[in-house]
């Protein structure tokens, strides 16, 4: 019959019953990986997008005055100057009416007293943006890639599992046939 692997005394019932298991299992991980990559990103993006909603709602952008002068670049105009931000203490109202202080990232070189914008939750702290669209999609995209490669490595796992055991039980079986083949070879009774 074309396609099956031609009998063999060498290949012993456990060389089958471990390809067998080795198939299943890549039958089960071609399943199992793409549906729990779709409910696992499913379920983050859901959580994610109310994350999001919760945050936009609890948060508001401020003004905040500069307590004092922000450090300047050693490289000032360079492209890395533009990206750096350094922790500067500001002075800004909170939802309640009182003046605060906290601690933001700002641009090299601001000068004390300078406005710059930022985001406060409920109890007055400063904190990060409200989610955006495209973290929401990487961090669903994290995950799902996440339960992904988790059910690839469930099946490499239990496949390697599984032939652990069954060369186990090969060698116990080859001790034993030689156990009773060995006194007939060496000349013993």
């Amino acid at each position: 019959m074309p396609g099956r692997w031609p009998r063999t005394r060498l290949r012993r019932p456990t060389d089958r019953l471990r390809a067998r298991i080795g198939l299943g299992l890549v039958l089960a991980v071609l399943v199992a990986a793409p549906a729990a990559m779709f409910r696992v990103g499913d379920s983050a993006y859901r959580h994610y997008v109310g994350t999001a909603a919760h945050q936009a709602q609890t948060r508001d952008h401020r003004p905040a005055v500069l307590t004092h002068d922000a450090p300047r670049h050693p490289e000032p105009g360079s492209d890395e100057a533009k990206k750096t931000r350094y922790p500067v203490t500001v002075r800004f109202t909170g939802p309640d009416g009182a003046v605060r202080t906290g601690t933001t990232e700002v641009a090299p070189g601001l000068p004390a007293d300078s406005t710059v914008l930022v985001w406060v939750d409920t109890e007055g702290v400063i904190t990060g943006p409200p989610l955006t669209t495209e973290e929401i999609r990487s961090r669903t995209m994290g995950w799902a890639v996440l339960a992904f490669l988790g059910v690839v490595l469930t099946g490499l796992a239990a496949h390697a599992v599984t032939g652990c055991v069954l060369h186990r039980r090969n060698l116990a079986q080859w001790d034993a046939d030689w156990a009773a083949t060995a006194p007939r070879w060496c000349g013993l009774p």
